[in-house]
């Protein structure tokens, strides 16, 4: 048995992918390269891939992480070319390594995620630094979202490690975000946003790093 991580990443093209299709899609490329996949035990076995944390529809990403179980040692090298001819436009490859078979799950180390936002705006520059440092002096943020079943409340502060402005010109403005992504709960960038007085959604969003356990992959 074999163990190995991946770090891929999402662009515009398939950025409305679905996390559960973006599952399938990995599952066939894994399959079309002929890679020895374990499966999980029970009635209706599924190939052993854990992804990191969920992509919201529409957001790109260069960041993303995924485990993968095989029944039969392959060099990380190889596993990434047979891979990389499988792939649709819109999702690549970036790098492959081994990883111990006991190591805790994934998921359950991520901490955090980096997102670089873009929006349209006709504030200036000191007028977004002054609402980022608002915020952040904030010690909390009441806020809540609609859901299906009904109106889900909690602290939105709690859920934003760093904000900071990139560039701020041609009725442009670009914001980095560190945002809790952990089992505990997830920031969304558009609510950030809001909650910084932007009227529009954000044009772009692209995740740019995902932060497990005490380190920065």
């Amino acid at each position: 048995m074999q163990r190995l991580r991946l770090r891929f990443s999402r662009g515009e093209g398939l950025s409305f992918l679905s996390h559960l299709d973006l599952v399938r899609l990995w599952e066939r490329a894994f399959r079309r390269a002929r890679v020895p996949l374990a499966y999980s035990q029970g009635f209706t076995p599924h190939p052993r891939i854990s992804l990191a944390a969920p992509l919201p529809i529409g957001v790109t990403s260069e960041a993303e992480l995924m485990d993968v179980w095989l029944t039969k040692w392959l060099p990380p090298n190889s596993f990434l070319a047979l891979v990389r001819m499988q792939l649709p436009q819109g999702i690549s490859l970036d790098e492959v390594w081994m990883l111990g078979l006991n190591i805790p799950s994934l998921q359950s180390q991520v901490r955090w995620a980096e997102y670089r936002v873009e929006l349209e705006t006709e504030r200036g520059r000191e007028e977004v630094e002054g609402t980022i440092r608002s915020l952040l002096s904030a010690t909390e943020l009441p806020w809540h979202h609609m859901r299906d079943t009904g109106p889900r409340h909690y602290d939105l502060r709690s859920l934003i490690n760093d904000l900071w402005l990139v560039s701020c010109e041609d009725s442009k403005c670009v914001l980095g975000m560190r945002l809790r992504c952990d089992m505990s709960g997830s920031g969304r960038p558009e609510q950030v946003t809001a909650a910084l007085g932007f009227s529009q959604r954000p044009k772009i969003i692209h995740r740019t790093k995902l932060i497990v356990g005490k380190g920065i992959v």
